[in-house]
Protein backbone atom coordinates (compact mmCIF):
# COMPACT_ATOMS: atom_id res chain seq x y z
CA UNK A 1 0.00 0.00 0.00
CA UNK A 2 4.90 4.33 -1.04
CA UNK A 3 6.70 6.43 -3.89
CA UNK A 4 10.00 7.68 -4.39
CA UNK A 5 12.51 8.53 -6.59
CA UNK A 6 15.47 6.41 -4.80
CA UNK A 7 13.09 3.92 -6.24
CA UNK A 8 12.28 2.21 -9.54
CA UNK A 9 8.63 2.66 -9.30
CA UNK A 10 8.77 6.86 -9.49
CA UNK A 11 12.04 8.50 -11.20
CA UNK A 12 14.24 10.70 -10.47
CA UNK A 13 13.19 14.10 -12.98
CA UNK A 14 17.07 13.31 -15.17
CA UNK A 15 16.09 9.49 -15.54
CA UNK A 16 12.47 10.51 -16.31
CA UNK A 17 13.59 12.65 -18.92
CA UNK A 18 15.43 9.73 -21.27
CA UNK A 19 12.62 7.99 -20.61
CA UNK A 20 10.64 10.57 -22.91
CA UNK A 21 12.02 9.46 -26.17
CA UNK A 22 11.16 6.42 -25.87
CA UNK A 23 7.82 5.28 -27.98
CA UNK A 24 5.83 2.56 -26.19
CA UNK A 25 2.81 0.45 -28.03
CA UNK A 26 0.39 -1.42 -25.57
CA UNK A 27 -1.43 -4.12 -26.35
CA UNK A 28 -1.30 -6.51 -23.35
CA UNK A 29 -3.51 -10.10 -23.81
CA UNK A 30 -3.65 -12.82 -21.15
CA UNK A 31 -6.10 -15.36 -19.59
CA UNK A 32 -8.45 -15.43 -22.23
CA UNK A 33 -8.78 -11.64 -22.08
CA UNK A 34 -9.01 -10.64 -25.95
CA UNK A 35 -7.25 -7.95 -26.68
CA UNK A 36 -9.28 -4.64 -27.66
CA UNK A 37 -8.69 -3.80 -31.49
CA UNK A 38 -7.79 -0.33 -32.64
CA UNK A 39 -5.00 2.17 -32.90
CA UNK A 40 -2.69 1.81 -29.86
CA UNK A 41 -1.18 5.76 -30.95
CA UNK A 42 -0.81 8.06 -34.18
CA UNK A 43 2.99 8.59 -35.39
CA UNK A 44 2.44 12.38 -34.32
CA UNK A 45 1.19 11.18 -30.75
CA UNK A 46 4.28 9.51 -30.20
CA UNK A 47 6.66 11.93 -31.63
CA UNK A 48 4.75 14.87 -29.79
CA UNK A 49 6.37 16.71 -26.74
CA UNK A 50 5.57 15.63 -23.58
CA UNK A 51 4.52 17.47 -19.76
CA UNK A 52 5.40 16.23 -16.84
CA UNK A 53 2.51 15.92 -14.44
CA UNK A 54 1.49 13.93 -11.32
CA UNK A 55 -1.58 11.11 -11.29
CA UNK A 56 -3.29 10.56 -8.24
CA UNK A 57 -5.51 7.44 -8.50
CA UNK A 58 -8.79 7.61 -6.39
CA UNK A 59 -9.45 4.55 -5.07
CA UNK A 60 -13.30 4.35 -4.70
CA UNK A 61 -14.41 6.16 -7.84
CA UNK A 62 -12.37 4.94 -9.74
CA UNK A 63 -10.53 7.94 -11.25
CA UNK A 64 -7.58 9.51 -11.76
CA UNK A 65 -7.22 13.07 -11.35
CA UNK A 66 -4.07 14.68 -13.26
CA UNK A 67 -2.34 18.29 -11.00
CA UNK A 68 0.81 19.31 -11.13
CA UNK A 69 4.04 18.22 -10.22
CA UNK A 70 5.33 20.76 -8.10
CA UNK A 71 4.51 24.41 -7.17
CA UNK A 72 0.57 24.82 -6.90
CA UNK A 73 -0.24 21.19 -7.91
CA UNK A 74 -3.02 22.56 -9.51
CA UNK A 75 -5.55 20.03 -11.11
CA UNK A 76 -5.43 19.59 -14.65
CA UNK A 77 -8.31 17.27 -15.73
CA UNK A 78 -9.31 13.68 -15.06
CA UNK A 79 -9.51 10.61 -16.66
CA UNK A 80 -11.99 7.68 -15.80
CA UNK A 81 -10.80 4.49 -14.87
CA UNK A 82 -13.64 2.56 -15.33
CA UNK A 83 -15.54 3.05 -18.59
CA UNK A 84 -15.52 -0.41 -18.83
CA UNK A 85 -17.62 -0.72 -15.70
CA UNK A 86 -20.83 -1.76 -16.76
CA UNK A 87 -19.28 -4.98 -18.87
CA UNK A 88 -16.71 -6.03 -16.03
CA UNK A 89 -19.75 -6.24 -13.54
CA UNK A 90 -22.11 -8.34 -15.63
CA UNK A 91 -18.98 -10.50 -15.81
CA UNK A 92 -18.58 -10.56 -12.32
CA UNK A 93 -22.29 -11.10 -11.45
CA UNK A 94 -22.61 -13.77 -13.67
CA UNK A 95 -20.39 -15.93 -12.31
CA UNK A 96 -20.28 -16.84 -8.51
CA UNK A 97 -16.44 -17.20 -7.83
CA UNK A 98 -15.68 -14.34 -8.92
CA UNK A 99 -18.56 -12.73 -7.08
CA UNK A 100 -17.64 -13.63 -3.98
CA UNK A 101 -14.17 -12.25 -4.16
CA UNK A 102 -15.66 -8.81 -5.57
CA UNK A 103 -18.27 -8.47 -2.47
CA UNK A 104 -14.96 -10.13 0.09
CA UNK A 105 -12.48 -7.16 -1.15
CA UNK A 106 -15.38 -4.53 -0.69
CA UNK A 107 -16.17 -6.09 2.95
CA UNK A 108 -12.52 -6.29 3.71
CA UNK A 109 -9.83 -4.11 2.34
CA UNK A 110 -12.05 -1.91 0.37
CA UNK A 111 -13.89 -0.77 3.98
CA UNK A 112 -16.99 -1.27 2.44
CA UNK A 113 -16.40 0.13 -0.98
CA UNK A 114 -15.32 -1.37 -4.10
CA UNK A 115 -11.58 -0.77 -4.90
CA UNK A 116 -11.06 0.42 -8.69
CA UNK A 117 -8.09 2.27 -9.11
CA UNK A 118 -5.08 1.06 -7.12
CA UNK A 119 -1.64 2.14 -8.79
CA UNK A 120 -1.17 3.86 -11.89
CA UNK A 121 1.56 5.19 -14.13
CA UNK A 122 1.92 6.65 -17.57
CA UNK A 123 3.23 4.76 -20.79
CA UNK A 124 6.53 6.13 -21.99
CA UNK A 125 5.18 7.95 -25.21
CA UNK A 126 2.86 9.45 -22.63
CA UNK A 127 -0.22 8.64 -24.93
CA UNK A 128 -2.16 6.41 -22.12
CA UNK A 129 -2.35 5.75 -18.15
CA UNK A 130 -1.90 2.24 -17.26
CA UNK A 131 -3.52 0.95 -13.80
CA UNK A 132 -4.43 -1.73 -11.87
CA UNK A 133 -7.69 -2.36 -10.68
CA UNK A 134 -8.19 -4.25 -7.44
CA UNK A 135 -11.52 -5.22 -7.27
CA UNK A 136 -12.05 -5.89 -11.46
CA UNK A 137 -8.71 -7.96 -11.07
CA UNK A 138 -6.84 -6.80 -13.80
CA UNK A 139 -4.44 -3.96 -15.29
CA UNK A 140 -5.90 -1.68 -18.05
CA UNK A 141 -4.50 0.40 -20.41
CA UNK A 142 -6.93 3.89 -20.90
CA UNK A 143 -6.37 5.92 -23.82
CA UNK A 144 -5.62 9.76 -22.83
CA UNK A 145 -6.84 10.99 -25.39
CA UNK A 146 -10.44 8.87 -25.78
CA UNK A 147 -10.76 7.94 -22.63
CA UNK A 148 -11.47 4.67 -23.88
CA UNK A 149 -9.82 1.17 -22.82
CA UNK A 150 -6.82 0.23 -25.06
CA UNK A 151 -5.79 -3.29 -23.22
CA UNK A 152 -6.89 -5.42 -20.31
CA UNK A 153 -5.01 -8.34 -18.62
CA UNK A 154 -6.41 -10.03 -15.66
CA UNK A 155 -4.53 -11.20 -13.38
CA UNK A 156 -4.28 -14.18 -11.80
CA UNK A 157 -6.44 -14.85 -8.38
CA UNK A 158 -8.98 -12.14 -9.14
CA UNK A 159 -7.57 -8.88 -7.62
CA UNK A 160 -4.78 -6.98 -9.31
CA UNK A 161 -2.20 -4.68 -6.40
CA UNK A 162 0.73 -2.63 -6.20
CA UNK A 163 2.51 -2.04 -9.58
CA UNK A 164 5.96 -0.84 -10.62
CA UNK A 165 7.80 0.09 -13.58
CA UNK A 166 11.18 -0.71 -14.86
CA UNK A 167 13.50 2.13 -15.07
CA UNK A 168 13.62 1.98 -18.96
CA UNK A 169 9.95 2.08 -19.08
CA UNK A 170 9.67 -1.42 -20.98
CA UNK A 171 8.45 -3.77 -18.69
CA UNK A 172 5.42 -3.47 -15.64
CA UNK A 173 5.33 -5.90 -12.82
CA UNK A 174 1.54 -6.13 -11.15
CA UNK A 175 0.99 -8.08 -7.64
CA UNK A 176 -1.33 -10.47 -7.92
CA UNK A 177 -2.50 -10.48 -4.32
CA UNK A 178 -4.62 -13.59 -4.07
CA UNK A 179 -2.88 -15.17 -6.52
CA UNK A 180 0.79 -15.12 -4.62
CA UNK A 181 2.05 -14.49 -8.13
CA UNK A 182 3.67 -10.97 -9.51
CA UNK A 183 3.16 -10.70 -13.39
CA UNK A 184 5.49 -9.14 -15.35
CA UNK A 185 4.05 -7.56 -18.83
CA UNK A 186 6.06 -6.05 -21.54
CA UNK A 187 4.73 -2.23 -21.99
CA UNK A 188 5.56 -2.05 -25.99
CA UNK A 189 4.73 -5.46 -27.29
CA UNK A 190 1.70 -6.26 -25.08
CA UNK A 191 2.87 -9.76 -23.89
CA UNK A 192 3.37 -11.49 -20.39
CA UNK A 193 7.22 -11.41 -20.54
CA UNK A 194 7.39 -13.95 -17.21
CA UNK A 195 6.06 -14.34 -13.79
CA UNK A 196 6.94 -15.80 -10.49
CA UNK A 197 6.46 -17.05 -7.08
CA UNK A 198 5.94 -14.56 -3.89
CA UNK A 199 4.26 -15.49 -0.07
CA UNK A 200 1.12 -14.35 0.90
CA UNK A 201 -0.38 -11.44 -0.33
CA UNK A 202 2.64 -9.98 -2.60
CA UNK A 203 1.94 -6.30 -2.17
CA UNK A 204 4.59 -3.49 -3.07
CA UNK A 205 7.10 -3.97 -6.09
CA UNK A 206 10.86 -2.42 -6.63
CA UNK A 207 13.07 -2.68 -9.47
CA UNK A 208 16.58 -2.09 -8.79
CA UNK A 209 18.09 1.25 -10.46
CA UNK A 210 20.02 -0.77 -13.45
CA UNK A 211 16.85 -3.21 -13.68
CA UNK A 212 18.50 -6.32 -12.76
CA UNK A 213 16.34 -7.50 -10.21
CA UNK A 214 12.76 -6.65 -8.81
CA UNK A 215 11.98 -6.78 -5.09
CA UNK A 216 8.58 -7.75 -3.81
CA UNK A 217 7.33 -7.54 -0.34
CA UNK A 218 4.62 -10.04 0.56
CA UNK A 219 2.25 -8.42 3.69
CA UNK A 220 0.32 -11.44 4.38
CA UNK A 221 -3.19 -12.30 5.63
CA UNK A 222 -4.20 -8.20 6.49
CA UNK A 223 -7.89 -8.53 6.24
CA UNK A 224 -8.34 -10.78 9.03
CA UNK A 225 -9.17 -9.55 12.31
CA UNK A 226 -7.06 -11.92 14.10
CA UNK A 227 -4.30 -8.98 15.07
CA UNK A 228 -3.15 -10.21 18.06
CA UNK A 229 0.64 -11.26 19.13
CA UNK A 230 -0.61 -14.61 19.45
CA UNK A 231 -2.06 -15.32 16.21
CA UNK A 232 0.48 -14.29 14.13
CA UNK A 233 1.18 -17.57 12.47
CA UNK A 234 -2.44 -17.06 11.04
CA UNK A 235 -1.32 -13.86 8.82
CA UNK A 236 0.39 -16.36 6.32
CA UNK A 237 4.05 -16.69 4.36
CA UNK A 238 5.80 -13.37 4.89
CA UNK A 239 8.91 -12.41 3.09
CA UNK A 240 10.75 -10.38 0.49
CA UNK A 241 11.07 -12.20 -2.95
CA UNK A 242 13.95 -11.18 -5.10
CA UNK A 243 13.67 -12.33 -8.72
CA UNK A 244 15.77 -11.70 -12.14
CA UNK A 245 14.02 -8.95 -13.73
CA UNK A 246 15.49 -10.83 -17.37
CA UNK A 247 14.48 -14.87 -16.09
CA UNK A 248 11.75 -14.15 -13.87
CA UNK A 249 13.63 -16.84 -11.63
CA UNK A 250 13.66 -15.86 -7.84
CA UNK A 251 17.06 -15.18 -6.70
CA UNK A 252 16.82 -14.64 -2.95
CA UNK A 253 14.15 -14.21 -0.07
CA UNK A 254 14.54 -12.10 2.57
CA UNK A 255 12.17 -13.44 5.91
CA UNK A 256 13.03 -10.22 8.54
CA UNK A 257 11.84 -12.63 11.11
CA UNK A 258 14.97 -13.56 12.17
CA UNK A 259 16.68 -10.67 11.29
CA UNK A 260 14.06 -8.61 13.75
CA UNK A 261 14.81 -11.23 16.60
CA UNK A 262 18.81 -11.15 16.26
CA UNK A 263 17.76 -7.10 16.33
CA UNK A 264 15.73 -7.87 19.96
CA UNK A 265 12.47 -6.96 18.04
CA UNK A 266 10.71 -10.33 18.20
CA UNK A 267 7.42 -7.55 18.76
CA UNK A 268 7.22 -6.32 15.64
CA UNK A 269 5.37 -8.16 12.31
CA UNK A 270 8.03 -9.35 9.55
CA UNK A 271 5.29 -8.08 7.07
CA UNK A 272 7.46 -5.61 4.86
CA UNK A 273 4.85 -2.67 3.78
CA UNK A 274 6.03 0.52 1.94
CA UNK A 275 9.40 0.62 1.44
CA UNK A 276 12.54 2.91 -0.16
CA UNK A 277 16.07 2.60 -1.45
CA UNK A 278 18.88 4.89 -0.59
CA UNK A 279 19.73 6.13 -3.82
CA UNK A 280 23.00 3.90 -3.94
CA UNK A 281 20.61 0.99 -2.86
CA UNK A 282 22.76 0.05 0.20
CA UNK A 283 20.08 0.43 2.44
CA UNK A 284 16.17 -0.75 2.72
CA UNK A 285 13.86 1.91 4.52
CA UNK A 286 10.50 0.04 5.06
CA UNK A 287 7.59 -0.09 7.43
CA UNK A 288 6.00 -3.12 8.66
CA UNK A 289 2.22 -4.06 10.12
CA UNK A 290 0.69 -2.67 13.20
CA UNK A 291 4.14 -0.52 13.91
CA UNK A 292 4.43 3.36 14.53
CA UNK A 293 7.73 3.89 12.50
CA UNK A 294 9.73 2.51 10.27
CA UNK A 295 13.34 0.01 10.05
CA UNK A 296 16.85 0.42 8.64
CA UNK A 297 18.21 -2.12 6.70
CA UNK A 298 21.44 -2.73 5.36
CA UNK A 299 21.72 -4.97 2.51
CA UNK A 300 25.16 -5.49 1.60
CA UNK A 301 25.51 -6.87 5.45
CA UNK A 302 21.92 -8.29 5.52
CA UNK A 303 20.90 -7.04 8.98
CA UNK A 304 18.72 -4.28 10.21
CA UNK A 305 20.62 -1.76 11.73
CA UNK A 306 18.27 0.94 13.29
CA UNK A 307 14.83 0.87 13.95
CA UNK A 308 12.72 4.19 14.53
CA UNK A 309 9.58 4.69 16.76
CA UNK A 310 7.61 7.63 15.78
CA UNK A 311 4.96 9.51 18.23
CA UNK A 312 1.58 8.09 18.53
CA UNK A 313 -1.30 10.01 18.66
CA UNK A 314 -3.26 10.24 21.66
CA UNK A 315 -6.42 9.96 19.90
CA UNK A 316 -5.42 6.70 18.01
CA UNK A 317 -6.59 3.55 19.33
CA UNK A 318 -4.21 0.72 20.12
CA UNK A 319 -6.84 -1.87 19.30
CA UNK A 320 -5.24 -3.49 15.94
CA UNK A 321 -8.21 -4.47 14.67
CA UNK A 322 -8.77 -1.11 13.78
CA UNK A 323 -6.13 -0.69 11.46
CA UNK A 324 -6.82 -0.28 8.05
CA UNK A 325 -5.61 -3.81 6.36
CA UNK A 326 -3.00 -3.59 9.50
CA UNK A 327 -1.42 -0.30 8.36
CA UNK A 328 -0.73 2.10 11.61
CA UNK A 329 1.78 3.84 9.34
CA UNK A 330 1.82 2.96 5.68
CA UNK A 331 3.61 5.53 3.35
CA UNK A 332 7.29 6.04 2.66
CA UNK A 333 9.83 8.19 0.71
CA UNK A 334 12.38 9.87 0.15
CA UNK A 335 14.59 12.95 -1.01
CA UNK A 336 16.27 12.91 -4.05
CA UNK A 337 19.59 13.28 -1.89
CA UNK A 338 18.62 10.57 0.31
CA UNK A 339 18.77 13.32 3.06
CA UNK A 340 15.32 12.73 4.40
CA UNK A 341 12.49 10.66 4.74
CA UNK A 342 9.08 11.06 4.70
CA UNK A 343 6.58 8.69 6.58
CA UNK A 344 2.79 8.94 6.00
CA UNK A 345 1.64 8.21 9.92
CA UNK A 346 -2.10 6.40 8.52
CA UNK A 347 -3.70 5.97 11.59
CA UNK A 348 -2.17 8.87 13.36
CA UNK A 349 -3.29 11.23 11.27
CA UNK A 350 -0.11 13.17 10.36
CA UNK A 351 3.06 13.22 8.31
CA UNK A 352 6.40 13.87 9.24
CA UNK A 353 9.87 14.52 7.51
CA UNK A 354 12.60 12.85 9.27
CA UNK A 355 16.46 13.60 9.50
CA UNK A 356 17.92 10.05 7.54
CA UNK A 357 21.47 10.68 9.59
CA UNK A 358 19.72 11.36 13.03
CA UNK A 359 16.40 9.21 12.19
CA UNK A 360 14.88 13.06 14.13
CA UNK A 361 11.32 13.57 13.03
CA UNK A 362 10.66 17.29 12.18
CA UNK A 363 7.01 18.71 12.72
CA UNK A 364 4.33 16.61 12.89
CA UNK A 365 1.83 17.99 9.95
CA UNK A 366 -1.59 17.15 10.74
CA UNK A 367 -3.14 14.89 7.87
CA UNK A 368 -6.46 12.65 7.31
CA UNK A 369 -5.52 9.00 6.93
CA UNK A 370 -2.18 9.78 4.83
CA UNK A 371 -2.03 6.56 2.60
CA UNK A 372 0.84 7.19 0.64
CA UNK A 373 4.07 9.48 0.25
CA UNK A 374 6.20 10.00 -2.94
CA UNK A 375 8.22 13.29 -4.08
CA UNK A 376 7.25 16.17 -6.36
CA UNK A 377 8.43 16.58 -9.63
CA UNK A 378 11.31 19.29 -8.65
CA UNK A 379 11.96 16.60 -5.95
CA UNK A 380 11.66 19.95 -3.05
CA UNK A 381 8.68 18.24 -1.88
CA UNK A 382 7.06 15.00 -0.32
CA UNK A 383 3.28 14.65 -1.47
CA UNK A 384 0.73 12.37 0.19
CA UNK A 385 -2.38 11.77 -0.15
CA UNK A 386 -5.26 11.94 2.60
CA UNK A 387 -7.27 9.50 2.00
CA UNK A 388 -9.61 10.64 4.50
CA UNK A 389 -9.70 14.23 3.41
CA UNK A 390 -10.13 13.69 -0.25
CA UNK A 391 -6.89 15.39 -0.72
CA UNK A 392 -2.87 15.79 -1.55
CA UNK A 393 -0.74 17.49 0.39
CA UNK A 394 2.71 18.57 -0.02
CA UNK A 395 5.71 19.14 2.33
CA UNK A 396 8.47 20.59 2.37
CA UNK A 397 11.64 18.52 2.83
CA UNK A 398 13.69 21.37 3.63
CA UNK A 399 11.44 22.34 6.56
CA UNK A 400 8.97 19.95 7.27
CA UNK A 401 6.07 22.29 7.21
CA UNK A 402 2.98 21.63 5.00
CA UNK A 403 3.37 23.98 1.45
CA UNK A 404 -0.26 23.15 0.12
CA UNK A 405 -2.96 20.69 -0.33
CA UNK A 406 -5.29 20.26 -3.57
CA UNK A 407 -8.64 18.66 -3.44
CA UNK A 408 -8.89 15.11 -5.39
CA UNK A 409 -11.71 12.67 -5.74
CA UNK A 410 -12.73 9.88 -3.17
CA UNK A 411 -10.20 8.04 -1.25
CA UNK A 412 -6.79 9.09 -2.95
CA UNK A 413 -4.29 6.58 -2.80
CA UNK A 414 -1.15 6.08 -5.14
CA UNK A 415 0.10 9.17 -6.47
CA UNK A 416 3.00 8.90 -9.12
CA UNK A 417 5.09 10.98 -11.69
CA UNK A 418 3.73 10.67 -15.17
CA UNK A 419 3.60 12.09 -18.46
CA UNK A 420 0.65 13.28 -20.79
CA UNK A 421 1.24 15.44 -24.82
CA UNK A 422 1.66 18.98 -24.15
CA UNK A 423 -1.73 20.56 -24.36
CA UNK A 424 -3.32 17.90 -23.13
CA UNK A 425 -7.29 18.33 -22.37
CA UNK A 426 -9.26 15.22 -20.42
CA UNK A 427 -11.84 13.29 -21.82
CA UNK A 428 -13.66 13.45 -18.69
CA UNK A 429 -14.98 16.08 -17.60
Amino acid sequence: MHAEPALARNLPARRRRRLRGLAAAAVLAACAIAPVSGPIGSAAAQAAPLREVMFVGNNWDGTADVINPSGDFAKIGRIDVVPDKAQRLTEIYTNPVRLAVFLGIRATAGEGHDQLVDDLYSTPDGSALVASRPSFGDVVSIDLTTGKVRWRFQVSGYRADHMAVSPDGTKVAVSASLGKTVHVLDINTGKQLGSFASGDKPHESIFTADGKYIWNMSIGNVETDLDDPSLDWTKGDRHITIADATTYKVVKTIDMRSRLDAFGRKDLSNAVRPAVFTPDFSKLYFQVSFFNGFIEYDVATDKITRIRTLPKNPATSDDRTTFVNDSRHHGLSMSPDGAKLCVAGTMDDYATVVDRATLQEGPLVTASKPYWATVSGDGRDCVISESGADQVTAIDFATGRKVVSVPVGDHPQRVRIAHIPAGWTSPTT
